[in-house]
């Protein structure tokens, strides 16, 4: 099974990639200028990838919860994506991600903090298949 997550944000989507279960990578973050053009870049990545599954972060347990899942949904029927799409918390994601990053704070606009969210969010979401 080859899995792509993505962390959908309002400027950025990061992604990340596994074939293995046991290594995730980051990949290049799609820059999102409206969400028609995201959506058509986050399918060419998942074609490219060749992704069976993909993992969508989501916040779960809080008050936009259910705004973030319609939202996020939407975005997911413009990809058009044939495998299957599974949620998974995201919470905290973000902060691990800038704590890996350390003292590289500057470069948080290029979307590496938002692909390794991402890849994140996989690494949970596959360690729950274990």
């Amino acid at each position: 099974m080859k899995y792509i997550a993505i962390d959908v944000g309002l400027k950025r989507i990061g992604v990340a990639y596994s074939a293995h279960k046991d290594i995730v990578t980051p990949l290049p973050a799609v820059l999102r200028k409206n969400r028609n053009q995201a959506s058509a870049d986050v399918k060419k990545v998942l074609d490219e990838w060749e992704a069976d599954v993909v993992v969508v972060g989501i916040p779960l347990g809080g008050s936009s919860e259910d705004e973030m899942r319609r939202r996020i949904e939407h975005f997911m029927k413009l990809v058009d994506f044939k495998g299957e799409v599974h949620f998974q918390d995201e919470a905290g994601s973000s902060k691990e991600a800038q704590a890996l990053m350390k003292g590289e704070m500057k470069q948080l606009r290029d979307g590496r903090i938002d692909s390794l969210s991402a890849m994140i969010i996989l690494q949970r979401y596959l360690y729950t298949l274990k």
